[in-house]
């Protein structure tokens, strides 16, 4: 609260009762700035030297196994034709535990029903990991055929 000064005439001033908030502004902005610059330095966690230590990474991710249809209908593990009835046997020995994954890929000149058969067996054996592989939209190789021109129709 602020106090009134004797008047030049020598009469006293009645106090003023009004409180001056110009400061508690100014301190209040000062701590909305060290505020904000302080919350992101403290969400990013204490410093820590971290030691080294020579051992191998804990999650080794192997490459997943690639069951393949072509347009013919033939089954590939990898590179390997395998008959329809042996598929999950050469899955068994190929991947060492049942969480190993599986991508299949299917030639799009094939049924649906069919790619959806197979990862039926795949899962129905146990593996859990089952997912399909398609082509990126901008990633597609143009076949020969395709780079040929179709011939004009008769007129």
């Amino acid at each position: 609260m602020a106090f009134a000064s004797p008047k030049a005439d020598g009469g006293e001033a009645a106090p003023m009762s009004d409180m001056n908030v110009t400061p508690l502004v100014d301190v209040m902005l000062v701590l909305l700035i060290v505020f904000m610059v302080a919350a992101p330095l403290m969400a990013t966690g204490v410093p820590v030297d971290l030691p080294k230590a020579q051992t191998k990474p804990l999650n080794e991710q192997k490459p997943p196994i690639a069951v393949s249809i072509d347009a013919a209908g033939k089954f590939f593990v990898d590179q390997a034709e395998v008959a329809p009835e042996e598929l999950i046997y050469v899955l068994g020995q190929n991947a060492e535990s049942k969480d190993r994954r599986i991508h299949v890929r299917g030639d799009k000149a094939i049924a649906y029903g069919k790619v959806i058969e197979v990862m039926g067996l795949i899962n129905s054996a146990g593996y859990t990991k089952v997912a399909l592989v398609s082509e990126a939209p901008g990633a597609a190789t143009p076949s020969p055929a395709a780079s040929t021109p179709a011939p004009a129709p008769a007129p």
